[in-house]
């Protein structure tokens, strides 16, 4: 690992699964800070607010599989996809994992996100987080977005622009028109 990502990369935050000593029926809950990296959208970077999120695991042995569940409430901020005013996304995540370590690596009864005993929050969280959000981050739903034109913000300057001359490029396609 290079100089920068140990300075600056966040710390994975993981459950050792084997200090747990999970039995049948037993449930263990644990509430784990993660520190996430900025999500990139578009070019664009959306940050979380706070950048510590607060996730609960719920960890539960059922027929020789383990089960997990996490859940958190996540803020990011960023700019709006449309207009690039300030935008803001809350979202409720919730997922569950299954664990089997006697499943074959390639079934879908193993967890990706379990590696030698450990369970990787960090990058289940990220992930988690990703499928939950939204096509587009917008500042509000009816966003008008920034006139292709001239590049104003159409939400604080609607107008239109009907003195357009058409590009110069298409005037082959403009004579070709004219000809048949």
């Amino acid at each position: 690992m290079d100089w920068w990502a140990e300075r600056y990369a966040p710390d994975v935050t993981t459950i050792d699964l084997r200090r747990l000593h999970i039995r049948p029926g037993d449930v263990r809950e644990e509430r784990l800070d993660v520190e996430l990296e900025p999500f990139v959208l578009g070019g664009q970077r959306y940050e979380l607010s706070p950048p510590v999120l607060p996730v609960e695991v719920r960890i539960s042995q059922a027929s020789g599989a383990t089960v997990f569940d996490l859940q958190a409430e996540v803020r990011l901020t960023g700019p709006c996809m449309r207009c690039l005013a300030f935008a803001e996304v809350e979202l409720r995540v919730s997922t569950r994992e299954f664990n089997d370590p006697d499943a074959p690596k390639t079934d879908e009864l193993r967890s990706d996100y379990v590696t030698d005993d450990h369970l990787d929050v960090s990058a289940w969280a990220r992930d988690a987080i990703a499928l939950e959000l939204p096509a587009q981050i917008l500042c509000r739903p009816a966003c008008a977005g920034l006139c292709p034109v001239c590049g104003k913000d159409l939400n604080a300057e609607p107008h239109e622009h009907t003195e357009r001359e058409p590009d110069p490029r298409w005037a082959a396609l403009g004579e070709l028109r004219d000809r048949l």
